[in-house]
């Protein structure tokens, strides 16, 4: 296609001469996703042939996406996630090998600097007038490195494990703005010396991303559904070892199979078991009978050869 100009457009040249406009770019990394955003996009029209009013549509849509973006929502970004745009981005810059930990999507929901609590500390607020709703339950685990072999390794001293969820109800602080205290259901834990941690909150529920936007008008007109599955996000990191972001699903849950988002991974689900012992019970602090999940993350560390841990 070289030597190609403007001149030159045509449906069956279109692709070459605007390929050509931009091969004086001086960045090489954009240069290259130029040029396959390019490709695919004329890909796109060639196979679909869209009329002039559905192209005018689907630009509409677009910038109907973008009006619904403000500092408490981001609609591309939800666009990315229904898509399954948002989880492949993190499968591919994620990759694990062994008993690693999977990764998946961060969610609109992570507040940067949740509050650094002790060990068992409880973040549901249980017998407090900001007690969150839902079934009073305990989460026990432990960081641990990964072995040479890719199996589970010693536990991992000093570890951060920054957690966050909704409630009984569905929502997260941050959507009951006066209603919740900044940092409710949050919590940013430190590892004893074996690398446990544990902390007391409330069983999760699924819940509907938010859909009375562009996003929700897609899914409306494809037949899907909006629901998330009930989970508790975790981000755990430490020294010399990749940090991974990842959740931890409540078996039994009606959408793991249709996640609105496709963050699910089978690995990741775990039974929130009732639990009738008194002695356990207030050995926790909590009240009798309770729930209780156990979820250990499993950190590979950091390449120290080119290119890092990729």
């Amino acid at each position: 296609m070289a030597g190609l100009t403007g001149a030159d457009f045509s449906e069956h040249d279109a692709t070459g001469v605007v390929t050509a406009s931009f091969a004086g770019t001086p960045d090489a990394r954009l240069r290259e996703v130029l040029d396959a955003l390019v490709r695919h996009l004329h890909a796109f029209v060639r196979e679909t042939r869209p009329t002039s009013a559905e192209w005018q549509a689907g630009i509409g849509y677009l910038t109907a996406t973008g009006l619904r973006c403000d500092d408490a929502r981001q609609e591309f970004v939800l666009l990315s996630d229904v898509l399954g745009v948002s989880m492949l981005v993190e499968s591919i810059n994620n990759r694990k090998a062994g008993d690693a930990t999977e990764a998946t999507v961060l969610g609109p929901f992570h507040v940067v600097g949740s509050p650094a609590r002790p060990l068992g500390a409880d973040i549901a607020g249980t017998g407090t007038a900001e007690t969150a709703v839902g079934e009073e339950c305990v989460v026990t685990g432990r960081v641990v490195a990964q072995a040479p072999d890719g199996t589970s390794g010693p536990g991992l001293a000093g570890a951060t494990v920054d957690v966050w969820q909704a409630g009984g109800d569905g929502l997260y602080d941050v959507q009951a703005p006066g209603e919740r205290p900044e940092g409710h259901l949050r919590g940013l834990f430190t590892t004893d010396a074996d690398g446990r941690f544990w902390f007391r909150t409330v069983v999760p529920s699924s819940y509907s991303i938010p859909d009375d936007g562009p996003v929700g008008a897609l899914l409306r007109a494809s037949g899907r559904h909006p629901h998330r599955p009930a989970h508790v996000h975790v981000i755990a990191a430490a020294p010399g070892h990749v940090p991974v972001t990842t959740q931890v699903f409540v078996a039994g849950d009606p959408y793991l199979g249709s996640d609105a988002v496709f963050g699910v991974r089978r690995s990741l689900i775990r039974a929130f078991d009732q639990v009738d012992d008194r002695d356990r019970a207030a050995e926790y602090g909590v009240s009798n009978p309770f729930r209780h999940a156990h979820f250990d993350v499993v950190l590979q560390p950091v390449d120290p050869g080119p290119g890092g841990s990729r």
